[in-house]
């Protein structure tokens, strides 16, 4: 029996889907712990592509329990018009999806906020999704949110709704200039949700633990990267929740013993979406290179990502949050070809030399990656899956990013595709 979480070490999009979808293979229940339907899992397999947002990967596999936790915010229409999308697919989505009833419920006041603060910053945003997470977090951090267990009780969802738009309201009219809700038209929208995701929601912290207790394979997924996560990300440019490993337990209601192993997932190069600082982006031919070859657009918006060097700086800083005891590195194939990588190795700061990353904005935005240069391939790595067939200097510039942060390589995927890639060492 493992528990094994999956996170991301960069600031998102590195590959997570994926990952989880293969391990899946070998998982009885996959859990979702943090994060809403801003998050884009896209997985591959033969030449059908899927885009999840809430559901798990897991989904894809038939015989899987997948499990939308507490630490989850849910927007019930996505939600409801991921699951048809996917059943018109052919895939099974019935008794094999649970949600948590004590997942807080985006609501349309949620997304009507997100906007209208975003529109209010300028220049400033964060470069949110606009999709209403933030607000959602501040509203179950105020005490005033609405849960997925609230569907269920009516009278209680209503008092509850009618509550909140006092105040969002006022916001909306006063402070923003924007439209503002009825209570009834919001009810009978989420009531008529509710008859469709009623069968879904369950007591799943309760679930989950019982299927450890049954020693069954159990996989937990975050949606965002490290550093994205509220406490430990790049401050204010993150989410809103516990992107890291420890938000698998606060997220889904297990405890931090029962885990066995926290897998981070590294894309071969770095990447982020919106505002923030980015030591190692390039603004040249060879980072549109790689956004071109990578498709580095993505999948829930269809943004296009900055694109840089690898960053081992930020990579040390997620192992040590993380407590990482493996790493994925995907995409290693969209470098094939280059002449000459570059690994940051630390920060120039002020004439200082510095290894750790800074935990100040205002220090990381001025911030220079100091770089060391590897050889590159030629040769073409895509679909390989014997790390021996690798390249030599493919190999080599995977082993020396395990030297530089202190964790070996369990997986190193070669492509898209469910089965490109290469398995060194099996987390189950």
């Amino acid at each position: 029996m493992s528990v094994v979480v999956i996170v991301g070490a960069q600031w998102g999009d590195e590959g997570k889907g994926k990952i989880v979808d293969y391990l899946t293979r070998k998982a009885e229940v996959v859990a979702r712990y943090q994060g809403g339907h801003n998050a884009g899992h896209t997985v591959v397999i033969k030449d059908e592509k899927y885009i999840l947002h809430l559901i798990p990967s897991g989904i894809l596999h038939k015989n899987t329990l997948c499990i939308i936790g507490n630490g989850v915010v849910v927007e019930p229409a996505a939600l409801i018009n991921e699951m048809r999308g996917l059943k018109k697919r052919g895939i099974t989505v019935g008794d094999n999806l649970l949600i948590s009833r004590n997942a807080h419920l985006i609501m349309p006041y949620h997304a009507a906020l997100d906007h209208a603060s975003e529109k209010a910053k300028g220049k400033k945003n964060i470069g949110t999704t606009g999709r209403g997470i933030g607000p959602t977090y501040v509203d179950k951090m105020g005490r005033s949110g609405i849960r997925v267990g609230d569907l269920l009780t009516p009278g209680a969802f209503l008092e509850k709704l009618k509550a909140n738009l006092v105040q969002v309201n006022f916001l909306l009219k006063n402070l923003y200039k924007a439209p503002t809700f009825r209570a009834e038209d919001v009810f009978r929208e989420y009531m008529g949700y509710a008859k469709v995701l009623a069968r879904h929601i369950a007591d799943t912290d309760v679930i989950i633990n019982d299927a450890v207790t049954r020693k069954r394979n159990v996989l937990l997924e975050g949606a965002q990267g490290t550093l994205l996560d509220i406490d430990h990300g790049t401050y204010p440019f993150v989410t809103s929740s516990s992107a890291v490993s420890g938000g698998a337990c606060t997220g889904l209601g297990i405890g931090p013993t029962k885990i066995n192993a926290v897998l981070g997932i590294v894309k071969a190069y770095t990447t982020r979406v919106g505002s923030g600082p980015f030591p190692t982006e390039l603004h040249d031919k060879t980072g549109e290179m790689i956004r071109e070859k990578g498709g580095e657009f993505g999948s829930t918006t269809g943004r296009a990502r900055r694109c840089g060097w690898l960053d081992t700086v930020i990579l040390k800083h997620s192992c040590r949050v993380n407590g990482l005891s493996g790493m994925v590195i995907t995409k290693l194939d969209i470098l094939d070809g280059m002449d000459t990588l570059k690994i940051c190795t630390s920060y120039a700061y002020r004439g200082k030399i510095l290894k750790e990353m800074p935990k100040e904005l205002s220090v990381l935005e001025q911030c220079v990656p100091v770089y060391e240069e590897v050889k590159g391939w030629k040769e073409s790595t895509l679909g390989i899956r014997d790390f021996g067939k690798l390249p030599k200097k493919a190999q080599a510039y995977i082993r020396r990013i395990e030297a530089l942060i202190g964790v070996k390589a369990s997986i190193v995927s070669t492509g898209q595709k469910r089965d490109e890639l290469i398995l060194i060492e099996e987390p189950f």
